[in-house]
């Protein structure tokens, strides 16, 4: 294996079965933690004098990640989905690529002569690569991308209701409260503290035929918006479910087999539902 796999092996998350591998996930997860607590105490005024002890922590994270982000780049091309002329320029252009150079960009720009408070924001997308290294983040991106059909469904039938009740308050509340209810763009700030059941009260339907509405609305998004939280809790149940259920090898002959993993007669014990060896 030459250096350019080792090291890319190395950099993965799933390299924590060496021992090697383990000090670069943590160090990596502990650089990542440190960076965005950093970023989020130095926004408080109360903290103020310690802005050295923050900068002094924002080089460190550098000296961490842009090595980090040099070496994948470097030695990407060692997976084969990444491999000829353009395979380099296609890893840079991955999402989790993307992330991991949006979160150094902004460090580096304020460390030179622009202080860019959005670009500065920006590092809190170090959050996200965090996920590598979490298989509970894993397993939610896998929910997510088994369900985007189901969730984009439900997500326009959100937005449908959303058009639709404020168009309806503002056909009936804009001669009495032109501010608030003075467009449909103006009343959708009003329909989504209400579907969403949030109620901040800052907009309130003013006649008795607005109310009744109001209160129509409201208990339609009830369960609207409960719609894409159950399609993400049954997608949950499924993928866990599909682990749960995983194939294993038998310890006879090595074969596949099927189990539920789920507790039979006490802790720890796993029920065989399916064997190649039972339908021969």
């Amino acid at each position: 294996m030459d250096r350019r796999a080792q090291t890319w092996n190395l950099l993965q998350p799933t390299s924590s079965q060496t021992k090697a591998g383990t000090i670069v996930d943590v160090v990596v997860a502990a650089t990542i933690v440190v960076a965005v607590v950093s970023f989020v105490l130095e926004s408080m005024r109360s903290l103020a004098a310690y802005k050295p002890v923050f900068t002094v922590i924002e080089v460190a994270t550098l000296v961490v990640f842009v090595p980090e982000y040099l070496l994948r780049l470097w030695s990407c091309v060692a997976d084969p989905r990444y491999r000829g002329a353009m395979g380099r320029l296609r890893w840079a252009a991955s999402p989790a690529a993307v992330i991991d150079l949006l979160a150094i960009v902004p460090s580096i720009v304020s460390a030179g002569v622009l202080d860019l408070r959005v670009l500065r924001g920006l590092r809190l997308l170090r959050l996200f690569r965090l996920g590598r290294y979490s298989r509970g983040f894993g397993i939610f991106v896998q929910v997510l991308r088994e369900s985007r059909q189901q969730l984009v469904i439900a997500l326009t039938a959100v937005l449908m209701v959303l058009l639709i009740s404020s168009s309806i308050l503002y056909m009936v509340e804009r001669e009495a409260q032109p501010v608030a209810f003075g467009s449909v763009p103006a009343a959708m700030w009003w329909g989504v503290a209400t579907l969403t059941t949030v109620g901040y009260g800052d907009v309130t339907p003013a006649t008795d035929l607005g109310r009744v509405l109001a209160s129509v609305i409201a208990m339609l998004g009830i369960g609207t918006f409960a719609l894409p939280a159950g399609i993400i809790a049954g997608a949950f149940e499924r993928v866990l479910h599909q682990e749960q259920a995983a194939a294993i090898e038998c310890p006879a002959c090595g074969a596949a087999i099927e189990v539920d993993r789920a507790p039979r007669r006490g802790p720890g014990r796993v029920h065989v539902t399916a064997h190649p060896s039972a339908s021969a």
